[in-house]
């Protein structure tokens, strides 16, 4: 049976999703960063929003000014065009190096996370320290991203109980993916660090620091940087650092 991927499906009177993959991967993460961004690029008269989530591509369009035939037609046309799970990254994206304190106080469910990795603590540091990661899309809260993928060890499931809150600017895992919280929340990912970069700023000119496709790297601090840096923290960087990627 032949794939049937990618699909084009009706999302209400005024949606379209492009889904890539029934399930986050590599490939169909980069085929959805690639495709939404050729999708900006046409200029298409009535395209009003599109997004990206782990492997689709919503686009939201006025029905008075491009039919839905007619756009489903397009973006056909569109997905015939390329191979897009070989696609390359959209331009313009930014890596991104945030300090980063992990386990101890400000990480309180490190240790459990080893014992669910099957790690021990220097190696796992490795890891996080070694890894470039990309956010693979926002969402939950406002600016708050997923970012992956860690090596096949990390694909832990999440906890069968409720973390009842970690602070923002925490960073939680599960399933090979990181996230840094962009407010006080629930969850049910393991707490393993804490960092002082704000992921929603909404009195910036910019309130959503980061972008699907962007990439990130942690450097790894102790708990007094990390106290000088959120005390200290105007712009909501936390210490962190940017470069644009070629």
């Amino acid at each position: 049976m032949s794939d049937p991927f990618p699909i084009i499906r009706d999302i209400g009177l005024t949606g379209l999703l492009v889904t890539f993959a029934e399930t986050m991967s590599e490939p169909a993460n980069r085929a959805a960063l690639a495709f939404r961004a050729t999708v900006n690029a046409q200029g298409w008269d009535g395209i009003e929003e599109t997004a990206t989530s782990l492997a689709s591509v919503f686009i939201n369009f006025d029905p008075f000014v491009i039919d839905h035939p007619t756009l489903t037609a397009r973006l056909e046309t569109l997905i015939q065009r390329q191979d897009w799970f070989d696609a390359a990254l959209p331009e313009g994206r930014t890596l991104w190096t945030i300090p980063t304190v992990l386990g101890g106080n400000h990480g309180p469910q490190w240790q459990d996370t080893l014992d669910a990795t099957g790690l021990d603590e220097q190696t796992a540091r490795d890891h996080i320290a070694a890894a470039q990661i990309r956010v693979l899309t926002l969402g939950f809260a406002p600016g708050q991203p997923y970012m992956g993928e860690l090596p096949e060890v990390w694909n832990i499931p999440r906890m069968t109980q409720l973390n009842p809150q970690v602070p923002g600017a925490s960073l939680v895992v599960a399933i090979r993916q990181l996230i840094i919280f962009a407010g006080p929340a629930p969850t049910g990912w393991r707490h393993i660090g804490q960092t002082a970069f704000r992921c929603f700023r909404p009195n910036s000119d910019r309130p959503i620091a980061l972008t699907p496709g962007d990439e990130v790297r942690f450097r790894l601090i102790d708990e007094d940087e990390l106290a000088e840096l959120s005390a200290n923290n105007p712009t909501g960087d936390g210490g962190a650092t940017r470069e644009v990627l070629p």
